[in-house]
């Protein structure tokens, strides 16, 4: 019988829990037993009592630890840069560990799990395959946070969204514009619609427009070279310092329009890419509002500032990140079900199977016997190990 551990989220204002109570049938009709830290799920809302009624049983963190063959959190050490390394401490050799591992961006974290002889699964490496959607964590909770960067820019923003017709004449819409129209994008799309919002959004690469357009947004195109804009596995591809320029000098006047802007451009392992300059939001009207979903890499947005809301040139930024963490009930239920069908795949005949010729294993999987064995995370820890060495 395989043990599935949860312990609560450790992470400074972390409220997600990595398996709510609704999947816990599931495991255990595969032969699993789950264990869940006493109180993990509560700020999501999900009190003991539920995942009790559901079969899983409750421990104390350390007990949890101790009993896991599997350990299942949303931000495993690497991810959780503030306390994740006290987990390491109660993990031993052989158990597997999957999350948000952080993976291409934090190699002195990923070899410290490797030796420790942790098999850690990094579900922020999915591959975007057919067969994998339902386990793809990065993309879930990327919807969350396109979700809830609308609600926000709403909150700041001293206009309405939607048209309005009143008493005191005709009030008209918000003007959205999204930058980088991929889940969190047209999530944003969607939601700054429902909102009564006029949208509109840019993106690298024109195979989005469709896309952009089925929801109701406007897709802004440009005359700029983009057929390099995105990799094999679909995401976009970083790109030169001069096409970055280009861009820019392009969109200055499109943002200058806008009551609003969203920026998602992320490259994975790679700084977040300069769109919004000083320059621009200086171009912008007073009272409009930026939300940086990048701000976590550094920010789209020249002037976003870590996890804070400053206003400049009268325009308020906002650098918030960890949004998914908002919206804890919903964000805690996609996460479990792409992590229990994550489960579910790896785990048969009683034993987990790291079989590194499933691609999903292969791509995911970042150390197994005391080393790096995931191909593109190797090269990025290569560098440090050898000074290390």
């Amino acid at each position: 019988m395989i043990v599935v551990g949860v312990p609560k989220e450790s992470y400074p204002g972390e409220r997600r829990v990595a398996l709510v109570p609704a999947s816990i049938p599931n495991l255990v009709k595969a032969g699993c037993k789950v264990v869940i830290e006493s109180g993990a799920g509560m700020a999501a809302g999900y009190p003991d009592a539920q995942y009790l009624e559901k079969g899983a049983e409750m421990a104390k963190r350390a007990e949890v630890f101790g009993a896991a063959d599997v350990v299942v959190q949303v931000l495993c050490y690497g991810a959780n840069d503030k306390t994740g390394r006290e987990d390491l401490a109660l993990m031993r050799s052989g158990q597997v560990l999957i999350g948000f591992v952080r993976a291409l961006g934090s190699p002195e974290t990923v070899l410290e799990i490797a030796q420790k002889g942790i098999s850690a699964l990094a579900v922020e490496l999915m591959p975007r395959i057919t067969r994998s959607q339902s386990m793809d964590a990065l993309s879930a909770m990327a919807t969350v946070c396109g979700y809830k960067a609308v609600l926000i820019a709403a909150d700041q923003l001293p206009r309405f969204f939607p048209m309005l017709t009143t008493a005191a004449g005709t009030i008209t819409p918000a003007r959205v514009l999204v930058l980088g129209a991929g889940v969190a994008g047209l999530q944003a799309i969607a939601t700054a619609r429902r909102l009564g919002a006029v949208a509109s959004a840019y993106d690298v690469r024109p195979a989005v427009k469709e896309q952009v357009q089925s929801l109701g947004g406007r897709f802004v195109e440009m005359p700029l070279e983009t057929g390099q804009a995105q990799d094999e596995r679909g995401y976009a591809r970083e790109q030169d310092e001069n096409f970055l320029k280009r861009q820019r000098e392009l969109l200055t006047r499109v943002i200058a329009e806008s009551d609003v802007v969203i920026t998602t451009a992320t490259i994975p392992g790679k700084r977040a890419p300069m769109l919004i300059t000083a320059d621009m939001v200086a171009g912008m009207a007073p009272g409009s509002v930026i939300v940086d979903l990048a701000a976590e890499r550094g920010g789209n947005c020249e002037l976003t500032r870590y996890n804070e809301i400053v206003i400049e040139h009268g325009v308020t930024i906002v650098g918030y990140f960890n949004l998914a963490s908002t919206v804890p009930y919903h964000a805690s239920q996609m996460f479990s079900r792409n992590v229990t069908a994550f489960l579910l795949h790896l785990c048969k005949d009683g034993k987990v199977n790291l079989d590194r010729e499933d691609e999903i294993t292969r791509e995911t999987l970042v150390t197994q016997g005391g080393e790096v064995v995931h191909a593109r995370v190797r090269e990025i820890v290569s560098a440090p190990h050898e000074a290390h060495r």
